[in-house]
């Protein structure tokens, strides 16, 4: 089955490229290797994809934003059977420096995707990520579904709520089937720096303190991108949805909320070291807690997340020691 892939040297990119060549996909993979940071971390995931692929690849650099670009390799592909869209501008504080970026990556580049179903004869689904950034202020826990997403409370949520709305209408208006997965806090080896494992390991590893924002008070769904990749996957393989709908949402989580304080303790025993904490408050666009339903992922997709925050953070930890002292 060919498949193009979209933010192809991103954290969840690289991960689902080396399975889905593992077991013998051909993929046209493409990214932008933008600066939000460090290029060489994407450079070295493409490596890795390269080092691994027993299938056939090609990558393209290319931004989602440049809709021609977009078209004129699609054209050359007219046998892509599913679409997986990752690429987006990442991060909630960003958007408060670079709304445009937002703009640019998470509305232009979501259409820009969108329109390749008008050109894909043979295009069976579309899967694309959404995430859990889109239930904002939602005080009932866990998120579901089926609750409302009409506040985001940053930027970045509100264009990922958009490109649900604007897969919606494209469903619709051309009867191609699309799945949003909607991703809670995703961590593991070769994740992103921007992100709290990253950042928690790189301030107890050097002695820093650690900004603990809403004095620490805040819990995440943390899942491992193991566990992600496996419902990714199923969304892709996924015969046809529910009830005859084209257009339907997932959860991935973990299902199981960890505070931030239990995971500073955990990163503490990877690594042998005290923590040192510098209590700040909530910063704009943040959410106190986050925590997946994930009955309708389980009963359609099949997914059952395995990973211990335990076991997860020492995977990433033992990788992070490695990839910094190299």
């Amino acid at each position: 089955m060919k498949i193009l892939i979209t933010g192809a040297a991103g954290f969840i990119g690289m991960n689902l490229c080396q399975k889905l060549l593992h077991r013998g996909d051909q993929l046209v993979a493409v990214d932008n290797l933008n600066s939000y940071y460090d290029p060489s971390l994407k450079q070295a995931r493409l490596g890795q994809i390269e080092a691994s692929s027993k299938g056939s690849w090609e990558f393209h650099k290319l931004d989602i934003s440049d809709p021609e670009a977009l078209l004129t390799l699609v054209k050359s592909h007219p046998d892509i059977a599913v679409i997986v869209h990752l690429a987006a501008q990442a991060g909630v504080r960003y958007a408060l420096t670079d709304p445009f970026a937002y703009a640019r990556s998470n509305l232009l580049g979501q259409v820009a995707v969108l329109e390749l179903v008008r050109h894909l004869p043979r295009l069976r689904r579309l899967v694309y990520a959404s995430s859990s950034s889109v239930y904002g202020g939602n005080q009932k826990l866990p998120f579901a579904e089926s609750d409302p997403v009409t506040h985001p409370i940053s930027l970045y949520a509100a264009t990922k709520g958009a490109g649900e709305l604007l897969a919606e209408s494209y469903s619709h208006l051309f009867q191609t089937p699309m799945v949003g997965l909607r991703f809670f806090t995703v961590y593991g080896p070769w994740g992103r720096p921007d992100m709290a494992p990253w950042l928690f390991s790189q301030a107890i590893r050097t002695g820093q303190p650690i900004r603990l924002f809403n004095h620490g008070k805040q819990s995440r769904d943390f899942t491992y991108i193991d566990d992600i990749i496996q419902g990714v996957v199923a969304a892709i393989d996924q015969p046809s949805l529910p009830d005859g709908l084209l257009h339907r949402l997932y959860n991935l989580g973990n299902n199981r909320p960890v505070e931030l304080m239990r995971f500073i303790a955990i990163l503490e025993n990877c690594f042998g070291k005290k923590a040192i904490i510098d209590p700040q408050p909530m910063q704009p666009g943040d959410v106190a807690s986050t925590w997946a339903d994930i009955g309708r992922s389980q009963a359609e997709l099949g997914y059952h997340p395995m990973t211990s925050i335990e076991d997860g953070l020492r995977q990433f930890t033992d990788w992070f020691q490695n990839h910094v002292s190299a």
